[in-house]
């Protein structure tokens, strides 16, 4: 009898060739013994030895399909990939089965047809309503005909920006912000001013202070912080708002895991609320929201249709029907719980500032630590952290951010030890 291994390694030299293609059905595996002259029981195994080694995956009810991807160890060995606690992209391992079910449908050739259509920056009526739903917390929820649709949340951001701060124009960014925008103002022209910062967020007296034409704030789960803003703060910051007539750009991303009110909340007529996917369902599903108030909603929907930041009819449609069936809201309170799980281990293994809802938290290095040396400490075992220079606007606190969702829990784990390690010890100053 043939070695099962063998018979293996023919169908991934196949692979490897492209003989066969991701996507491709394997034959039923009584079929594939009978073409091989093989048992039944040897064909069995040759299929479990194919999806060990990441080449295909059995879909109950449907059969054995070569993967898109080959799937990369849980957890590497020292000369292996690095561990990513820089980027947080969290994506568990069950929702792409609830995502392809939830999409079956968008494979019918009429409804197809209709998604492959041009797309609009208002997207469809259904898009709308849906997206509604999807962005509500407690006590707001978006008006449908106030919702746009950009290609991802980084052009939602730009598109923003831009319509509110001219060339040369000034934006108030919180002093340690998402690294993101400062890129973006440094493209269009746009000063970014740096806000001083507090345990509760953006101090009030620092917006009145800065001379801007708009304000951009992170008030829940704030990456890199965590912090998030309680409710006298908000109030206070909204007050300054009014007070200097500003409009504040509010970026919502990381507010799935949480159910505080927005700031559109209380300043309904200054927010400019910019949410998207990415970090909600999954990277691949580039969607991005932007929800102004009627005097900025003819601007921005311009300056998206003229960045060219449009989304995709496919992705919107994708979107809504994920929302409509139920599949977005499972896939959040999955997520939420996944974090909770993973501030869990970094409770136990860490001395850091966390809020137990995020997938990231800020870490205050021990002396005589500094964040760059300890961030190529990090690195020298295989672990990439962000230091805090990457997300501050003048001078850096000695910290680093941790993002958390990326890597298995197993090995994010040991990832922890590791750090808990270095942190006990001192750095190499010589090398």
């Amino acid at each position: 009898m043939e070695d099962y291994r063998r018979i293996a390694d023919a169908v991934a030299a196949d692979v490897a060739a492209g003989r066969l293609r991701p996507g491709d059905r394997l034959p039923p595996q009584r079929a594939f013994a009978r073409r091989r002259r093989i048992a039944a029981s040897t064909a069995a195994r040759v299929y479990g030895e194919l999806a060990r080694r990441g080449l295909v995956v059995g879909e109950v009810g449907r059969g054995t399909f070569v993967r898109a991807g080959a799937v990369e160890p849980a957890l590497a060995d020292p000369g292996g990939a690095p561990v990513d606690l820089q980027l947080n992209f969290p994506v568990l391992p069950e929702q792409s089965a609830l995502m392809a079910a939830s999409l079956a449908t968008m494979l019918r050739p009429d409804v197809l047809a209709e998604a492959l259509r041009a797309g609009g920056v208002t997207g469809t009526a259904a898009a709308r309503a849906a997206a509604s739903e999807l962005l509500a917390r407690t006590g707001w929820q978006p008006s449908p005909s106030r919702i746009l649709f950009t290609g991802n949340g980084k052009q939602s951001l730009a598109a923003t920006i831009a319509a509110l701060v001219p060339v040369g124009g000034r934006l108030g960014v919180e002093a340690l912000t998402y690294p993101v925008v400062r890129t973006i103002c440094a493209r269009l022209g746009i000063t970014a001013v740096p806000l001083e910062m507090d345990e509760h967020g953006v101090v009030p007296d620092s917006v009145r202070a800065a001379a801007v034409r708009a304000v951009y704030l992170q008030p829940v789960l704030h990456n890199p912080l965590g912090v998030t803003m309680p409710p006298a703060r908000r109030e206070d910051v909204v007050a300054v708002l009014e007070e200097l007539d500003l409009p504040v750009v509010e970026d919502a991303v990381y507010t799935f895991l949480s159910d505080e009110p927005p700031l559109a909340a209380l300043a309904p007529e200054r927010t400019v609320l910019v949410d998207s996917l990415s970090k909600r369902i999954a990277p691949g599903l580039t969607l991005g929201f932007v929800v102004p108030p009627d005097r900025f909603f003819d601007e921005i929907a311009a300056t998206v249709r003229g960045g060219g930041w449009t989304a995709s009819r496919f992705a919107v449609d994708a979107a809504a029907h994920h929302i409509s069936d139920g599949t977005a809201a499972v896939v959040q309170q999955a997520k939420r719980a996944d974090a909770r799980a993973r501030q869990r281990l970094v409770a136990e293994k860490l001395d850091v500032r966390a809020d137990p809802r995020a997938y990231h938290c800020w870490w205050e290095l021990p002396p005589p630590w500094r964040a760059d040396t300890f961030a190529a400490a990090a690195a020298a075992e295989g672990i990439a952290v962000t230091p805090a220079s990457a997300f501050a606007i003048g001078a850096a606190p000695n910290a680093v951010r941790l993002a958390l969702a990326s890597p298995p829990v197993d090995r994010l784990s040991a990832a922890l030890d590791v750090l808990a390690r270095i942190a006990r010890g001192t750095p190499d100053l010589d090398s």
